[in-house]
């Protein structure tokens, strides 16, 4: 109906408004309503047009990833109060749209004679306070030289990326050394729950010793079962969908840009809801948790 009022208007200067809206079968008061609220209706296409700016420049920040929630939550953390569903539609209209993750194909291989530890999470991936669960996972990074091995290990209480290592290979050390990166920032505390799957790196001796060394506690999920460790491949499906690349030239560049997501993206910068706080950085859920214990102290 606008395109009929708005011919309307353009033709007004040639003919009586009254024979056209006759012609066109619409009615005289609807036309002049139509043409009273213009002023009003260019206004509100101003202000999505600078709302639709605001929003490309907070998706080109996260990398072309956030959808319409992260979008909402990072203009309020900007002061702006927006409704939610107006910032959906503008981006609609402007084919704006964040992510979806895709499924991954896994790497869990089962040692034969392996022992494995109980299950001490039991699919509950929350915790009271920062290391005090932590999940791992492998995963691989397609590259002109090979696969790129990354192994990490994801605080439940944070959701931050605590402890990481890569390398050409997955073998035992690939994740004792993501698990040293983790206790060497010291903040793991002493009972610490590590849980994984059953693969062989995690059920290998040289990450057993390093545990019992380190006083943490071993949980590892059911074989085969991908919802035990769901947290810890729920990470590497948002680094494979987020981080922009699906090949890289060489290991080395792989190795640089993956450090610059959970670095300064994924652990500083990248919104994710918190049941209590609402919209927060996994380094600002852990700094509340820290305020908390300093005034509890």
């Amino acid at each position: 109906m606008n395109e009929v009022y708005a011919f309307i208007e353009a033709e007004k200067t040639t003919h009586p408004v009254a024979f056209l809206c006759q012609l066109l079968k619409v009615a005289r008061s609807s036309f002049y309503a139509w043409q009273a609220a213009a002023k009003a209706r260019a206004a509100r296409e101003a202000a999505d047009d600078a709302l639709a700016h605001e929003i490309t420049m907070l998706h080109i920040a996260s990398k072309g990833t956030y959808g319409a929630p992260r979008i909402h939550a990072e203009l309020r953390r900007l002061g702006k109060r927006v409704n939610r569903k107006r910032i959906e539609r503008v981006m609609r209209e402007r084919g704006i749209a964040g992510h979806t993750r895709r499924r991954r194909r896994g790497l869990t291989r089962q040692a034969k004679r392996a022992v494995p530890a109980a299950d001490l999470i039991g699919r509950d991936f929350t915790a009271h306070a920062p290391g005090t669960k932590l999940v791992g996972d492998i995963t691989y990074i397609t590259t002109g030289e090979g696969w790129l091995y990354l192994a990490s290990w994801l605080d439940l209480a944070t959701r931050e990326v605590v402890g990481y290592s890569m390398a050409d290979h997955h073998r035992a050390t690939l994740v004792v050394d993501a698990l040293k990166m983790a206790a060497g920032r010291g903040r793991l505390k002493p009972g610490c729950i590590t849980h994984s799957d059953r693969g062989s790196e995690y059920t290998s001796d040289e990450l057993c010793r390093e545990i019992r060394q380190l006083n943490l506690r071993q949980s590892m999920g059911r074989t085969g079962s991908c919802y035990d460790n769901a947290a810890a491949e729920s990470f590497f499906a948002v680094l494979k969908e987020e981080i922009g690349t699906r090949f890289w030239p060489d290991r080395a560049t792989a190795r640089a840009e993956i450090f610059s997501f959970i670095e300064t993206f994924y652990n500083r910068r990248r919104l994710r809801k918190h049941p209590e706080w609402g919209y927060l950085t996994p380094l600002e859920i852990r700094q509340r948790h820290e305020q908390g214990h300093v005034l509890a102290a």
